[in-house]
């Protein structure tokens, strides 16, 4: 049997790839299982600086999968509560992630598929992929997904991509914010690897880092404690010992290897 993911890495990026083809990577309890454990395992790892999440076939992720939410019908609803809970859990880990995650949208990325792509720092979409929250077409919502949305592209955007459920082409997934550039598909695994390579080879693991967290963090807050909390921050950060060192290099003129 097949794994539902797949993992390698190569020069420091760590390569997460969504393997159900046959049901267009479909996310069920496996697969989301599968994918905590591999960005915890690429987390904890000192060979891989900045993540990819990619996927096999056609489709990048046509979100949940309808049969396995049909067989959930049947739950009581704290059942369905803890099971919601695991891809809440999935998308937090990767908003948080102390590393750099980028997505490789090389197919359509629907409902809790786009919700894949959204939650990461970074994607990178092949031209002909589109991109959908289509959950109120067949009863559901888009419900986890919306938390992170909002947050990437404003209600009004989220509002329109939520409500009316049509999907969209890249290249208009791109001007709303969805994603942060349209490639050829022939081009797409080489651009997502110059990328995160330039990521690695140019910034400090711990800036990184810090910056993700801030961003995350700094939007829940008033103005006066976003500004005492990026002072402390800023504070904090003079006394590391990155900067330390990338001051001193930029100084002597000396080039880093991060």
């Amino acid at each position: 049997m097949n794994k539902a993911v797949i993992t390698s890495i190569k020069d420091r990026v760590g390569y997460i790839t969504l393997n159900r083809p046959e049901k267009r990577n479909a996310l069920n309890d496996e697969m989301v299982g599968e994918l905590k454990q591999s960005l915890g395992d690429f987390e904890n790892s000192s060979e891989v600086k900045v993540i990819v999440i990619r996927a096999s076939g056609k489709v990048f992720c046509s979100g949940a999968d309808l049969a396995y939410l049909q067989s959930l019908q049947t739950n009581t609803f704290e059942e369905n509560l803890a099971d919601s809970r695991s891809l809440k859990e999935l998308f937090y880990r990767i908003y948080t992630s102390q590393k750099v995650i980028i997505a490789e949208v090389q197919g359509h990325a629907l409902a809790g598929g786009c919700g894949l792509a959204t939650v990461c720092d970074f994607s990178f979409a092949a031209e002909g992929a589109k991109f959908g929250y289509t959950e109120v077409k067949i009863g559901f919502v888009p419900a986890i997904v919306k938390v992170f949305l909002i947050r990437k592209i404003g209600e009004g955007k989220a509002k329109q991509l939520l409500l009316d459920g049509d999907l969209i082409e890249a290249d208009e997934a791109r001007a709303m914010g969805l994603v942060n550039w349209v490639v050829s598909p022939e081009d797409l695994e080489d651009k997502v690897f110059a990328y995160a390579r330039k990521l690695i080879e140019q910034n400090s693991s711990q800036s990184l880092s810090l910056t993700k967290e801030m961003i995350g963090r700094v939007q829940e807050k008033s103005l006066e404690d976003g500004l005492d909390y990026a002072a402390r921050m800023n504070a904090k950060a003079r006394g590391s010992e990155d900067c330390q060192r990338g001051i001193a290099a930029f100084l002597n003129k000396e080039k880093l290897t991060w």
